[in-house]
């Protein structure tokens, strides 16, 4: 018992005056600000000890969760907010930080491709859609895939030709006098307003 009771105040006083050492060391000693600055980072970097038993860190614990040490180092703040607007437009967000799942994992089909589909814009899809829609080339029947077109086809227009052009080749020669400013008919050119 008396040995006992030696060793608590032996283990207490050395523990005072370590502590009075650390203390009247002024190049040691860091503002509240700086000790709350480090531990932010700790936090960020994953170096923050959240295991207490086996004293693992939470970058240990969860590695995929805490990239190596990635640093923006010769990046803007632009650069990097425009990274970040990407990311979040893309869906490559951490949504879930348990499992490391992105946006996109939980939702593919709001974050599909950033709307493009095979380099089309999703404004593009829908034209090439509503033409599809006007010609009957949906598919009305899903079992047997007969369009809309082969189900009813004195619903839907038939391919007719000009001189010997296509719907879509006298559109796109109109398209193109528009541009150019100018209409020509039958080797006429009259100026479009």
């Amino acid at each position: 018992m008396k040995n006992a009771r030696i060793s608590v105040i032996a283990l207490a006083l050395s523990t005072l005056v370590a502590g009075q050492a650390l203390a009247a060391d002024p190049a040691a000693a860091k503002t509240r600000e700086q000790v709350r600055a480090e531990y932010i980072q700790a936090q960020r970097n994953g170096d923050v000890i959240v295991n207490g038993e086996i004293g693992l860190t939470a970058k240990q614990l969860n590695p995929d969760l805490y990239p190596a040490q990635a640093s923006a180092q010769g990046k803007s703040r632009a650069d990097v907010q425009a990274e970040l607007r990407e990311a979040v437009r893309t869906g490559a967000v951490v949504a879930v930080a348990e499992s490391g799942q992105t946006r996109s994992d939980l939702d593919p089909q709001r974050y599909a491709s950033a709307n493009t589909v095979a380099g089309k814009s999703r404004a593009e899809v829908k034209a090439e859609l509503a033409e599809a829609r006007r010609n009957g080339d949906v598919v009305a029947n899903g079992e047997i895939g007969l369009t809309a077109k082969q189900i009813n086809p004195d619903l839907y227009p038939t391919e007719v030709t000009a001189q010997g052009k296509t719907r879509a080749e006298v559109r796109a020669e109109l398209a193109q006098a528009r541009r150019d400013g100018s209409l020509n008919v039958n080797g006429n050119e009259y100026p479009v307003n």
